[in-house]
């Protein structure tokens, strides 16, 4: 428990957050020390304290690490939650990245609503991170390093240790005798945090005692002017926004100084959960698209998504395949239909069609009589005068029978079709 003369790593938890508090826990003495810490935080434990330990699989005493926790937290009387994650090393930035996305992936997926995941690193991981970021020419928003706070899935990541050295965590788990693990792979200089750590940073220390500290501050004064830049960023990304929050105004865009639009681009990108921009990204949107002729169809792909220039917009969104030409299937609205490459349609508000359909992928050539109307009409001037982009188009389920065009996805019915829906308040609902 605490004593009466508060240690600096308890005044470190003055910021302790109401509701639900989970420990990131991966057993090492910078995670043990914060759960220790918070463990003998009456008001900590009266808000839910849990641990969590992400299992990668990627060491051979990885379920030994696991095990070992989970009895220090019986020892503690802290729940533990152990997820084993799958490290993908498809993306080519490294076995360390690699591991961090999965754990992160696997804390914002899991995260409660409200709670708070409280993370154990410290000055010394701070000052690592501003000068990998360094490294590797990060402007303001990277150089802010971490943050102590911010929002992490359906809840907020925390940081309350980022002031303090190591030392000051060694200390404290000296004077309550702790155990923790030690990953062999920290001695590893082939990875360039344990080669700033290391090598380079006692170096720094011979010539400039306060290196880490420095360094911790040159973080926190970019955190302050990328929080500022953040505020002007919103406000120009208002500006160009279309209705549809994945598209915004090539015209707008274009009226915006280059660096703000840069920083409007990689904000867009963020704020819909699409992969970062990779470094030539912004410039390939630049040269390729921001002029683009409006039927050009021009478009950048990166790590599963997409930017594509069509009419006055930018639109943004993950890759999703088109529909085979040759798929047809029948359905009699029973069901959702599966589509192929994912999503569905479905009917709701009718137990069935009237008569089975077949749903099938456009071909081309097809006409549809639209509500009235007395005579066919061309299906791609319909989709065109609805403004449906062309790749969206292309992976449209429509349903026909008897030859005749029923329904393109839920965009645009038949006349007859779509006096059959209302006359039961139904409809046809296409999740792609």
């Amino acid at each position: 428990m605490p004593s009466s003369s508060p240690t600096p790593l308890h005044q470190a938890l003055h910021d302790l957050p109401a509701g639900p508090l989970c420990v990131g826990y991966s057993g090492g003495l910078d995670s043990s020390v914060l759960l220790h810490a918070l463990a003998a935080t009456p008001a900590a434990r009266a808000q839910g304290l849990r641990a969590w330990h992400v299992h990668h699989g990627l060491h051979a005493q990885a379920d030994a690490w696991a095990a070992q926790c989970a009895e220090i937290c019986a020892a503690l009387s802290v729940p533990l939650t152990v997820s084993r994650v799958n490290v993908a090393h498809d993306r080519g930035d490294g076995p360390e990245a690699a591991a961090r996305r999965a754990r992160h992936a696997a804390f914002e997926a899991g995260l409660h609503a409200g709670e708070t995941l409280a993370l154990a690193h410290h000055r010394d991981d701070q000052a690592e991170t501003f000068l990998l970021r360094a490294l590797r020419a990060s402007g303001p928003d990277g150089l802010a390093a971490m943050r102590r706070w911010r929002d992490c899935g359906a809840g907020r990541l925390w940081r309350p240790l980022l002031a303090l050295p190591r030392n000051a965590l060694e200390a404290y788990a000296r004077e309550h005798g702790l155990r923790w693990i030690e990953d062999p792979s920290n001695a590893d200089d082939a990875y360039d945090r344990n080669f700033l750590r290391r090598r380079v940073l006692p170096l720094l220390r011979e010539r400039w005692p306060q290196a880490d500290a420095a360094l911790a501050a040159s973080a926190g004064l970019n955190a302050q002017a990328a929080t500022l830049l953040e505020r002007e960023d919103a406000l120009a990304l208002a500006q160009v926004r279309s209705a549809d929050p994945q598209a915004l105004s090539r015209a707008g865009l274009r009226a915006l100084a280059p660096a703000r639009r840069a920083r409007v681009l990689r904000r867009w990108i963020a704020d819909l959960r699409l992969p970062p921009l990779p470094a030539q990204g912004v410039a390939r949107i630049e040269a390729e698209l921001l002029d683009a002729r409006d039927d050009a169809e021009a478009e950048f792909v990166w790590s599963g998504a997409v930017i594509r220039a069509w009419r006055d917009l930018l639109h943004a969104q993950a890759q999703t395949p088109a529909l085979a030409q040759d798929w047809r299937t029948h359905w009699d609205g029973r069901a959702p239909l599966a589509l192929p490459g994912g999503g569905e349609l479905r009917l709701e508000g009718a137990a069935a069609l009237e008569a089975p359909c077949e749903a099938h992928a456009r071909v081309g050539g097809e006409r549809i009589v639209l509500p009235g109307r007395a005579h066919g009409h061309s299906l791609k001037q319909a989709l065109q005068s609805l403004g449906v982009p062309p790749w969206e188009r292309r992976r449209l389920p429509l349903l026909s029978r008897d030859g005749a065009l029923l329904a393109v996805g839920d965009l645009a019915y038949s006349a007859e079709f779509d006096g059959w829906l209302r006359e039961r308040r139904a409809r046809l609902v296409w999740r792609p």
